[in-house]
Parts: structure tokens; C-alpha cells; sequence
């Protein structure tokens, strides 16, 4: 018989990790005015090795993925349409061209590096992963300091860090870490990016099974769920359904989430696995990382 408390039981010193981190990141943002997202990352990373005790690995994983589900879907309560429409559309489908672009630029590059075709290894899993949330990482750090050298307004900024960034931890934690206004922004854009991965990988599908005719398989692309409830709440707050209450309660839950969820990413940060694969992936990574940031930057200057 499934029993819930000793299915979840084995997470709970992880969790509880990632909250005192979390805890002590609040408590240095607050008395020394630094940004309590890039607190709770850096604390984080400073206890990495906690990610591989038996007794915090488990909890530590949950905190990094389900916790910052559950944090992004309730940031839809503070959130209305208006805010996604504002860029224009015509700003979101250049957003929508930009993501398409890194993906051709990524399978053009791997060609000249003389890449394999089929990437899926144990090997290639572990520095995707890792990969990503050491760029995401740097970039939640660097691309603030962009900004502002850039000369951009709270709103560009946001656009800038979720069009740009590739986790929506990182994209959280950069955009807040800035300000509430840059934070919703970055939010909106990283979601909608997101959510336009499926029907840009469903044409790139089509045209590779096309290729290779009888050699693909059923395509399936699931919605996340927590990108549903995020959705399901900026309806309801545009509409004013919620009570102001609820609103504020779902508004401090999620912040609470996300910066758990921030540090137990940071603890699960380990930079030293990055030289398993060489150097070809890691070029490949950080090359379209720039190209991603500089496209970004152009268009937060002058069309947002």
C-alpha cells in the first residue's frame, strides 16, 4: 500500500538543508542589501558537497526541481496577460525567431566541431545538465551587470535576462534580484519561451523525420503542468478572481519556493564534471551561450 509519509520522508533533511540556506541568504540580503536570490546561489555552492550525502541528496533534488515548479506556477498570481502583451507581438515573435536561430546555430556549430549526430549518453545527459546550470549560473551573476552597463530600463532588463538566460531558476533569480517589475518581465518572456519550444521542436521533428523516413518514432510533447497552473493563475488574476489575500499568501509562498529552490540548485552546482566530455561540447555550449546574450541584448536595446 503506497504510503505518502514514507514516500517522502527520505526528502525531508535535503528540504530542510535548502530552507536554512535559504533562511541565511534572507537574513544577509537583509541586513546587507544584497540580492537574496544571489545569496541564496551562492551559499548553495558553497555546500555542493551536500549533494552527494545519501541523507540531502534526494531532498536537495526536490528542492531544486519540484519546489521551483511549484515557485514559478504560483508567480502567476502577481502576474496578469497585460504583462506578456506589453513587449507587442511583434517583439515576442522576434523572441520566438531568436530561439530558433540558437537552435540552427547550435546544429551548424556541432557540424564544424565535428560532433556526433546522436548525443545520448550518460555522459552527454550529465554535461547538458551541468552545462546549462554552470551558464545559467554565470549568466544569473554577469547579465544584471550587462544590463546596467548597457543602459537598460527595468523592463529591457527583464525582457534581456528571460530571452537570454537558459534555466528559469537562474531567470528568477536574476530578474528579482534586480527588481519585482524586471522580475515579472524576465518571468513572462522565459515562460514564453518555454512554451514556444514545442511547436519549434515539432517543426524541426517533422523536417528530420522527413529525412529519414521510417526511422522515427511517435512524437509526443507534454505541457508542463506547472507551466499549466502559472497560466491557469495569470487568468485569474487578470480577471480579478482572486482575492487580494490569496494573492499576497501565493505571492510569499512562491518567493519562499524559488529561493529555497535557488540555493538547493546551488548545492547540486558541481563545476568539476564539465571536463568529463572535452573540450568540443564545452565550446559548443558557451558559444551559443554569447551568441544567445548578444542577440538578446540587441533586441532589449532597441525593439523592447
Amino acid at each position: 500500500m503506497f504510503n505518502p509519509v514514507k514516500t517522502f520522508a527520505p526528502n525531508v533533511p535535503g528540504i530542510m538543508l535548502a530552507m536554512v540556506m535559504g533562511l541565511s541568504a534572507a537574513f544577509l540580503s537583509e541586513h546587507y542589501g544584497a540580492p537574496v536570490m544571489l545569496m541564496a546561489l551562492l551559499l548553495g555552492m558553497s555546500f555542493n558537497f551536500m549533494s552527494d550525502s545519501e541523507k540531502t541528496g534526494q531532498g536537495l533534488e526536490f528542492s531544486a526541481t519540484s519546489l521551483l515548479r511549484i515557485g514559478v506556477a504560483l508567480l502567476g498570481a502577481r502576474i496578469t496577460i497585460s504583462s506578456l502583451t506589453d513587449f507587442g507581438w511583434p517583439t515576442l515573435l522576434l523572441t520566438a525567431a531568436l530561439i530558433l536561430s540558437v537552435i540552427m546555430t547550435g546544429v551548424l556549430a556541432g557540424r564544424l566541431l565535428k560532433l556526433p549526430k546522436n548525443q545520448n549518453t550518460n555522459r552527454s545527459v550529465v554535461f547538458t545538465i551541468v552545462g546549462i546550470t554552470a551558464m545559467s549560473t554565470a549568466a544569473m551573476i554577469v547579465y544584471p551587470m550587462f544590463a546596467n552597463w548597457l543602459g537598460l530600463d527595468e523592463r529591457q532588463t527583464g525582457f534581456f535576462l528571460g530571452a537570454t538566460i537558459h534555466d528559469v531558476a537562474q531567470v528568477v533569480g536574476a530578474g528579482y534580484g534586480v527588481s519585482d517589475y524586471a522580475g515579472d518581465n524576465a518571468t513572462v518572456v522565459k515562460l514564453f519561451r518555454v512554451a514556444m519550444l514545442a511547436p519549434i521542436v515539432f517543426v524541426l521533428a517533422l523536417m528530420l523525420a522527413r529525412k529519414n523516413k521510417g526511422q522515427g518514432a511517435a512524437m509526443r510533447f507534454p505541457i508542463p503542468p506547472f507551466l499549466l497552473v502559472f497560466i491557469a493563475l495569470v487568468v485569474m488574476n487578470t480577471m480579478n478572481w482572486l482575492p487580494a489575500l490569496m494573492v499576497n499568501i501565493l505571492a510569499d509562498l512562491s518567493r519562499w519556493s524559488l529561493v529555497f529552490a535557488i540555493a538547493a540548485i546551488g548545492m547540486r552546482t558541481q563545476l568539476n564534471k564539465l571536463k568529463e566530455v572535452g573540450m568540443a561540447p564545452l565550446v559548443l555550449l558557451v558559444s551559443e551561450t554569447i551568441f544567445m546574450a548578444l542577440c538578446g541584448a540587441l533586441l532589449a536595446y532597441y525593439f523592447v
